[in-house]
C-alpha cells in the first residue's frame, strides 16, 4: 500500500516556524516509514535547502509563494489556491501511472477541495482519500459556530462530506460532523496528535541556567506562553490576569512566542504592559524554530500556560509537558493529559494556579512519562493504519 502524506502547503517541511500541521505531517511519516510502511510526502517547493532524511515530492510554484508568510492575508489565501492547483495536478500525474490503488492523506481543507474540484473521475477512483481535520473552529458548541463554518468553512464541509475516511482531534468534532453535517458516522474516527520526545525533553538543572542566563534571565523565575499572537490564543489575558502578580512579584517573567497575525492585538498588549508599569516583565520573544530552540525555551519556564480560546489539538501543551515543564491551561479546552497539567475556569483561578506552579518545590502531581507513553507517534502511527488497512 502506498501512502501519500501530502502537506499544506503553508510553510516548506521540515517547518521553522510554529506550524503545527507541518510538524505533525513530518513526524507521522517518520513513524510510517519506521513501522515499514511504504510512504511520501508532497510538500509545496522550499526557497531554501531542506534539511529532511524523508522521500519528498515537491510541487512547484512561483517563487514568490515559496517564502514564509505567517500574516494570513490575501497573498497568503492566494498561496493556499496556487499550490492546491498545482498540487491537484501533481497527484493526477501519480495517479495516472498508479498500478494500484494509493492512499492519499490530506490535512488542508484547501488541498483537498481543489484535489476534488479538479481531479477526472477516472483517477479519483484510484485514490483512497483520508482527510484529517486540523480546524480549531469545530471545538464549540454548534448554536457559537454554525454561522461561522458554513460562511467561511463550506470547503472543509465539502471535504468531510466527500472523503473515504475522516480523522478527527476531538470528541465535539465528531460530533458535530454527525449529527450536524450528517456524515456517516462508520467514516469518521478519532485519533490524536503526537511528541517526539527526542525533540522535547528535560535538560540537566545545569544547562537550564546556562540558558538563563544567556537571556539574561539569571535568577528569574519564567511564565511561557508558546501560540501565534492573536485573539484566539489570549495572550492578553494572560497579561491583564498576571498584572498585579507581576507587580508584586518583580523576580517573575512573563514570554511569550509566536508569529504575529494580529499586530493590533500585539500592540494591546504593549500597551496595557507599559500603562500598567509591568512591560520589563513581559518579553516578547518572536518565532521559535520547533525543536532545540523551542525545547530550550520549555525548560527554562517555571510554568507554560495555554488560554486559547478554542484548540483543535495543541502540540504546544504535550511539547512543554515532554520537556518536563508543568502546564495551566483553560479548561474549555477539555483536553486529557493525564497529570501533567492545572485546568482553571476564570480569571482568579488561573493567577493562584500560576503562582502556586511558581513559588512551590511540590511537584508531585507532575508526570510526564503517561504523555510520553499515550502521545508517541508509533501509537498514532498504528491508529491510522488500522483505517487504512480496514478501508484501503
Amino acid at each position: 500500500m502506498k501512502i501519500y502524506e501530502i502537506g499544506t502547503g503553508y510553510t516548506p517541511i521540515p517547518a521553522q516556524m510554529g506550524a503545527a500541521t507541518e510538524i505533525v505531517v513530518e513526524d507521522l511519516t517518520r513513524a510510517l516509514i519506521k513501522n515499514g510502511h511504504d510512504v511520501e510526502i508532497i510538500d509545496i517547493q522550499s526557497s531554501e535547502p531542506r534539511n529532511l532524511d524523508l522521500p519528498l515530492a515537491e510541487v512547484k510554484v512561483p517563487s514568490v509563494f515559496t517564502k514564509k508568510d505567517v500574516s494570513l492575508g490575501i497573498m497568503h489565501k492566494l498561496k493556499r489556491v496556487i499550490y492546491s492547483v498545482a498540487l491537484a495536478r501533481k497527484l493526477k500525474k501519480i495517479l495516472k501511472n498508479a498500478e494500484e490503488k494509493v492512499v492519499l492523506h490530506f490535512h488542508n481543507q484547501y488541498n483537498l477541495f481543489f484535489f476534488y474540484k479538479l481531479m477526472p473521475k477516472q483517477y479519483l477512483n484510484k485514490a483512497f482519500v483520508a482527510y484529517t481535520v486540523h480546524s480549531y473552529v469545530w471545538n464549540d458548541e454548534w448554536s457559537k459556530i454554525e454561522t461561522t463554518v458554513n460562511k467561511r468553512y463550506f470547503q472543509e464541509i465539502f471535504c468531510v462530506k466527500n472523503a473515504d475516511a475522516v480523522f478527527v482531534l476531538n470528541d465535539i468534532t465528531k460530533k458535530h460532523f454527525v449529527d450536524k453535517l450528517s456524515v456517516d458516522k462508520e467514516r469518521v474516527y478519532s485519533v490524536i496528535n503526537g511528541v517526539n520526545p527526542e525533540r522535547y525533553f528535560p535538560m540537566s538543572e545545569d544547562k537550564i541556567k546556562k540558558s538563563l542566563d544567556k537571556y539574561g534571565l539569571s535568577g528569574k523565575k519564567v511564565i511561557f506562553q508558546v501560540g501565534s499572537v492573536c485573539e484566539r490564543k489570549n495572550q492578553l489575558f494572560t497579561v491583564k490576569s498576571l498584572a498585579d502578580y507581576l507587580k508584586n512579584n518583580r523576580g517573575v517573567v512573563y514570554m511569550y512566542a509566536g508569529g504575529i497575525i494580529d499586530a493590533e492585538y500585539k500592540q494591546k498588549i504593549d500597551d496595557y504592559a507599559k500603562e500598567n508599569d509591568i512591560e520589563k516583565q513581559i518579553m516578547y520573544v518572536g518565532e521559535l524554530t520547533p525543536g532545540q530552540q523551542l525545547n530550550e525555551y520549555y525548560n527554562m519556564a517555571s510554568c507554560c500556560v495555554f488560554t486559547a480560546t478554542h484548540e483543535a489539538f495543541s502540540l504546544v501543551i504535550i511539547e512543554a509537558i515532554t520537556a518536563g515543564t508543568p502546564v495551566i491551561l483553560a479548561n474549555n479546552l477539555k483536553f486529557d493529559f493525564d497529570n501533567c497539567y492545572r485546568a482553571y475556569n476564570n480569571a482568579d483561578e488561573f493567577v493562584s494556579l500560576v503562582e502556586d506552579v511558581v513559588k512551590t518545590n511540590d511537584l508531585s502531581w507532575f508526570d510526564c512519562n503517561g504523555v510520553r507513553e499515550k502521545f508517541n507517534w508509533g501509537n498514532i502511527c498504528s491508529m491510522y493504519m488500522k483505517v487504512f488497512n480496514e478501508i484501503h
